[in-house]
């Protein structure tokens, strides 16, 4: 492991931590915004550490959602971490109990790419758990600073915060359907007939079913096809 690219591993893991991890003041923002206090704000970036998903529960209880919607919602959206899982067990190797589920609760979008970028296995661990540590201290802080900040604001600035669920969904997607993510011409049209579909949905059906519908549809669309290479 070279100090160059050892640099280059904390520069980019650091930099894209830091970076996503302020993300967390539009969660505390619209969890605020669903009726959640603070602190339960704050527990559930702890528990969860997985934005994608913490924004459809927030989205799904600030429409008037129940519990069982939500909680569906985000499971839904949270199974990819499955598939990353699979892909960094043999990659990063954790032994024992403790720390394999410890690195499972680190397994994102974003510590999975910086594991993967990796020329060697001694870096994609440096790369994951730096990356990983970083997101998690500054989400969870400024998830924090989110929710005060919310819970600060008057009638009338709060009433704005409805917009912070599908904004901050729409950075997240952005940056995987320019062209520079594989396959972007499949992604947008994936993307597109999951938003079609929950637009479809809405008028029809109780609050947060249709994005449970949308995620359902996206997978399936998604499913690998027989006789592909």
């Amino acid at each position: 492991m070279s100090r160059p690219a050892r640099t280059a591993v904390l520069r980019d893991a650091v930099g894209l931590g830091v970076a996503v991890g302020l993300y967390g003041v539009a969660f505390g923002a619209a969890a605020d915004a669903a009726g959640l206090d603070p602190w339960q704000a704050l527990v559930t970036s702890l528990l969860m550490f997985t934005g994608a998903s913490q924004f459809a529960m927030v989205g799904v209880l600030g429409a008037g959602g129940g519990g069982p919607a939500a909680i569906g919602s985000a499971l839904l959206l949270g199974t990819r971490n499955t598939v990353y899982g699979v892909r960094l067990a043999p990659l990063l190797a954790p032994r024992g109990l403790p720390r394999r589920l410890g690195t499972a609760h680190w397994v994102i979008d974003e510590t999975t790419a910086l594991a993967v970028a990796a020329p060697d296995r001694g870096l994609a661990r440096l790369g994951f758990l730096t990356g990983g540590a970083t997101i998690y201290v500054v989400w969870n802080a400024t998830t924090l600073v989110g929710a005060l900040g919310a819970a600060a604001l008057g009638e009338t600035a709060q009433a704005a915060l409805d917009a912070v669920v599908p904004a901050a969904f729409l950075a997240l997607l952005w940056p995987r359907l320019r062209a520079g993510a594989e396959e972007p011409a499949v992604a947008r049209r994936v993307a597109l007939g999951g938003a079609a579909v929950a637009l479809l949905l809405t008028p029809f059906v109780p609050p947060g079913v249709q994005v449970v519908a949308a995620v359902v549809a996206v997978a399936l669309a998604g499913r690998p096809r027989e006789g592909a290479a």
